[in-house]
């Protein structure tokens, strides 16, 4: 067989390099089978051949051992091929290739921790005996020898690792190993810093002062990657100084044990000891005492703080102390699933899975992401911390421990943990081989195809001959976490549905008690009641039944991501029960992953949706299609209502298929909307179509009722204003309207006056009246015309000469700003330009004097003064608010007033095209300009998301934090980021509102 063959069959990627290392003097006179049959071992067999030349030009004594049978030689070949890093150790320390001169085991035993004690305290010259150890040695030289002897260790691991019949099976021990050498890494730093710190104080005060290091998180469980920083507590007996001096002293140790283990230095550093978890976190003191940890988990620490201390173990240092420290915070650990905030401390703990993943990432991601280790993570501590109060057979701080307890006590069924823990320990492994090559701290699957095989190669026991391609890790990874997803649902939410339902399973099934805490966890408030729609959706033995029991766990999981997921689950069940065995129902649940999620998220962050829903259970079927969430327009929606209106002459039936309509365009608005479909400009664009379409139909039905007595007297014109008129409304809006009418050849001015008020009452009372049966669920059209000429005192409607009459004669300024959003909304055409010929220089003055903007300043001021609610406050009121609504639209409506007679870019009803015209004239500055318009949509968005969430309108951004993380959602902000939202509104309406008073009242 040719070299270049040879090569390849061993696995190696670079076959020029290759070559070139095989002729390297180094190499000259071995025998090349056995050489070759080495590197057919090595994960990496580039790395390794490079490694091993450079090694023997180091150490010539090692050819001996390179050139030996597979058997002798196999730690030397599995080690470089798998990890560069060491390979670069080694050639630095040539004296530890002793670690080579082993006898692979196929089932190795994990190392005693107290001998690896004893083997990093000896490196510096301390007493393993002693229970303070003090180093022999201090600066430079320990560092290098406590580094160097760590190493050594790792080295030692990483040939029983690598040589291990089954990784897997050896993954938990390689972890726990890792754990006990930073532990010993730390008590030899330790050592290190006491003899440091007799520079700065007696040796009494050193050796007084008590300090016990708690690892925490991966350390603290005996699960630390091959490269990972170490968490720590520190935790000091004073002895008998006072507690400020000993302060002092445990925080000069504390400093120097991460000063021995990474400082710069001659050997590399090892990783950075973090201590961030303490109380405080970076705030807080390096060192306390045991009662100040005590004081402060007592009266201010958090939730996530309690379930962090499930990893807290000692790892170094005084031993009684960290024994008394443990024992002290155990209560604390397993009574946190009863305390406040728990379920908020429960959804940060989910959002920390998949949040802050550099898009780059994010498909490379192991550890974080759907599917990544800590996805199994959160299950398994979650279901530790609802269960582990009452049963103590759960409270184990590594995973795979845990998982099998959870197994044995009955919380996850027994295939599910089987599985659970094979993915566990899956993406472990591929986490520990990566960071093994260069023993740098990465979670990232490589994407180059030389590592990508020799990682596939890596995972492999020692008695696997395979290499496999890229492509099958890659399966297997994908495969992998597409358990985790699964699995996560069905640990989590199966034994429910078991209990619920209640099943002769072999299976794993809860006590009420632990079904309900492991629903409250996830944040149900009403657990039994939760039980309650469980029980009536998966009972019995029906296709539906059966369906929704294989649907429910992650339709639960879905539910409870949401903001109220008690409510979303009732609305569920409603919904299941309306369309009962309905087959496209059924259908898209199971088929259709993205309706079902859409489902979820919407009844349990929207009332107002989920109470549509429920009355009109056939518009689910939308979720499943984009395009049949796209809104219909009022084109569409006013062919509909006219051809209905021909087959149900009556006016009552044809209201109600109007109203109807109406109902269901808004919820097909609002879903579009939730899923991210429409624009913010557009939402209000389509609510304001919707209502027109309804306000014609209603006006062609009173017409018809009027006609009936008798001909029609006069044309009719409903004529949006406000926010109606600038197509800018929210769900909550009403019709802010002006009524026009024009008798009809041969018909005087009283008939046809009488008749247009009999025609404008019943339109009013069309939309809004009950009928019988009731339209549940519909949001009637409230038809407000108050800002007609006279206001409230004036005639409701008015013939268009008397329109004419009255601007000519009485009109005041503030009915002109009025006009500038009057839009005709429904009836006669002709009569509409008509009246908005009359209107246009009424509203698009050629200019107003000073008087007049005084008189707007004036009417604003009283405004702000009268209109704003008692006790409401000012920075928190969305419409007349500072920096609210109402500064922004009546600041460009006074710029259209001043300039639109001469500028026709101004002569729009939408307040944000108005506003973009006044910067391109230079009537506003670009920034500010950005500035109001970025309050005014926030605002507008905040206001329609209070009705979304509530089903109530308010003009007011919520005080209680659960409202206000509803509403945040809704305006697209992450979960949990409810503060975000508020502080985002308060500093631009703040800011909104400096602008408006220097450009409204020239302040």
């Amino acid at each position: 067989m040719s070299l270049a063959r040879r090569l390849i069959s061993a696995g190696f990627s670079d076959l020029e390099k290759g070559e070139r290392f095989l002729a390297a003097a180094e190499l000259d006179g071995l025998d090349p089978d056995r050489i070759f049959a080495g590197l057919a071992m090595a994960a990496n067999p580039d790395t390794a051949l490079q490694s091993l030349v450079r090694l023997i030009e180091k150490h010539p004594a090692l050819r001996e051992l390179a050139a030996a049978d597979p058997e002798a030689s196999e730690p030397l070949y599995r080690v470089l091929g798998a990890s560069e890093a060491l390979g670069e150790f080694l050639i630095r320390h040539p004296e530890h290739l002793a670690a080579f001169e082993v006898k692979a085991s196929p089932e190795p035993r994990q190392a005693d921790p107290e001998q690896l004690r004893a083997a990093l305290l000896n490196s510096v010259r301390a007493d393993p005996g002693s229970s303070r150890p003090v180093a022999g040695m201090t600066g430079a030289e320990a560092y290098a020898a406590l580094r160097t002897a760590y190493r050594r260790g790792v080295v030692d691991l990483a040939v029983k690792d690598l040589c291990a019949v089954d990784p897997l099976d050896f993954m938990p021990a390689v972890g726990a190993e890792l754990a006990d050498l930073a532990g010993a890494a730390i008590e030899a730093a330790l050592a290190v810093s006491r003899a440091e710190a007799a520079d700065q104080f007696t040796a009494e005060e050193v050796a007084g002062v008590g300090l016990a290091v708690i690892g925490m998180g991966k350390c603290g469980a005996r699960e630390l990657n091959y490269i990972s920083d170490v968490d720590v507590i520190y935790v000091m007996d004073a002895g008998d100084l006072d507690d400020a001096r000993a302060s002092t002293v445990g925080t000069a140790l504390a400093t120097g044990i991460s000063r021995a283990i990474f400082s710069v230095a001659r050997e590399p550093g090892l990783w950075e000891v973090d201590a961030n978890l303490r109380p405080e976190g970076k705030s807080g003191p390096l060192v306390r005492t045991l009662a100040s940890h005590e004081s402060y988990y007592a009266r201010w620490a958090e939730s996530w703080e309690f379930q962090a201390l499930l990893k807290a173990r000692t790892i170094a240092g005084d031993t009684e102390l960290g024994e008394r420290y443990e024992k002290a915070v155990a209560p604390l650990i397993w009574s946190s699933a009863g305390r406040e905030g728990f379920v908020e401390s429960v959804q940060a703990m989910r959002r920390r899975v998949t949040e802050h993943i550099p898009a780059a990432e994010e498909q490379r991601q192991i550890k974080l992401g759907r599917g990544g280790l800590r996805d199994v993570e959160f299950t398994v501590q979650l279901l530790q911390l609802v269960h582990g109060k009452s049963d103590e057979s759960l409270r184990r701080r590594d995973t795979t421990s845990a998982i099998a307890a959870l197994s044995a006590g009955g919380y996850i069924g027994r295939a599910d943990a089987a599985a659970f823990d094979h993915a566990y320990r899956y993406l472990r492994l591929l986490e520990h081989r990566i960071q093994l090559f260069q023993l740098r701290r990465t979670h990232l699957m490589p994407v180059n195809e030389p590592a990508l095989r020799a990682l596939a190669k890596a995972v492999l026991g020692p008695f696997s001959n395979d290499r496999p391609p890229a492509d099958a890790l890659l399966a297997a990874w994908q495969k992998t976490k597409r358990s985790v997803r699964e699995l996560h649902e069905r640990i989590f939410y199966r034994p429910l549905l078991n209990t619920a339902a209640k099943l002769s399973s072999e299976d794993a099934r809860l006590t009420p008690e632990a079904a309900q805490g492991r629903l409250a966890a996830l944040g149900y408030g009403d657990p039994r009641g939760a039980m309650r729609h469980i029980e009536a959706l998966t009972a019995g033995v029906s296709r539906r039944a059966a369906l929704q029991r294989q649907l429910l766990p992650i339709l639960l999981d879905w539910l409870a991501e949401g903001v109220d997921p008690d409510a979303g689950l009732l609305a569920f069940r409603r919904v299941s029960e309306a369309l009962g065995t309905t087959h496209w129902y059924l259908g898209m649940l199971r088929d259709s992953t993205a309706a079902a999620e859409r489902l979820c998220h919407v009844l349990s962050n929207s009332r107002l949706i989920a109470d549509l829903l429920e009355v009109s259970p056939e518009s689910v079927a939308w979720l499943g299609n984009d395009k049949d969430l796209a809104p219909l327009g009022f084109e569409a929606q006013w062919h509909e209502i006219t051809s209905k209106m021909s087959r149900h002459s009556d006016p009552e039936s044809a209201m109600r298929l109007i109203r109807l309509i109406r109902r269901r365009e808004i919820l097909r608005i609002a879903i579009a909307d939730s899923a991210g479909l429409l624009s913010q400009d557009r939402v209000g664009a389509e609510l304001a179509d919707t209502d027109r379409a309804a306000v014609l139909g209603a006006l062609r039905v009173a017409e018809g009722m009027v006609s009936a007595d008798g001909p029609l007297k006069t044309a009719v014109l409903v004529v949006a204003m406000g926010r109606q008129g600038g197509r800018e409304i929210g769900y909550g809006s009403d019709a802010d309207v002006m009524y026009v009418h024009r008798a009809l050849p041969g018909h005087s001015e009283e008939e046809a006056q009488e008749q247009a008020l009999r025609i404008v009452s019943l339109l009013s009372g069309l939309l809004t009246q009950p009928l019988k049966p009731a339209i549940m669920a519909e949001r009637v059209l409230q038809m407000d015309a108050d800002l007609r000429p006279e206001g409230k005192n004036g005639a409701m409607v008015r013939s268009l000469d008397s329109f004419a009459e009255y601007y000519r004669r009485w009109s005041l300024i503030w009915e002109a700003q009025a006009l500038l959003r009057a839009r005709p909304m429904a009836g006669n055409d002709d009569l509409a330009r008509d009246f908005l010929a009359l209107i246009d220089p009424i509203r698009y003055p050629e200019s107003i004097s000073d008087q007049d903007v005084r008189e707007v300043r004036r009417v604003k001021a009283r405004v702000e003064a009268e209109r704003l609610p008692r006790g409401a406050d000012p920075a928190r009121h969305l419409k007349l608010g500072r920096g609210g609504l109402s500064d922004v639209e009546w600041l460009v409506q006074l710029l259209q007033l001043q300039h639109a007679g001469k500028h026709r870019e101004l002569r729009t009803t939408s307040t944000v095209e108005a506003l973009d015209a006044a910067v391109s004239l230079n009537l506003v500055a670009g920034a500010d300009a950005k500035l109001l318009a970025d309050a005014w949509l926030l605002a507008s968005r905040i206001r329609s998301a209070n009705v979304i969430w509530s089903g109530k309108a308010s003009d007011l951004l919520p005080s209680s934090r659960r409202d206000l993380e509803a509403v945040a959602r809704w305006c697209g902000y992450e979960p949990g980021n409810a503060a975000a939202l508020e502080e985002d509104y308060l500093r631009l309406s703040r800011r909104a509102r400096a602008v408006f008073e220097r450009l409204f009242y020239g302040h």
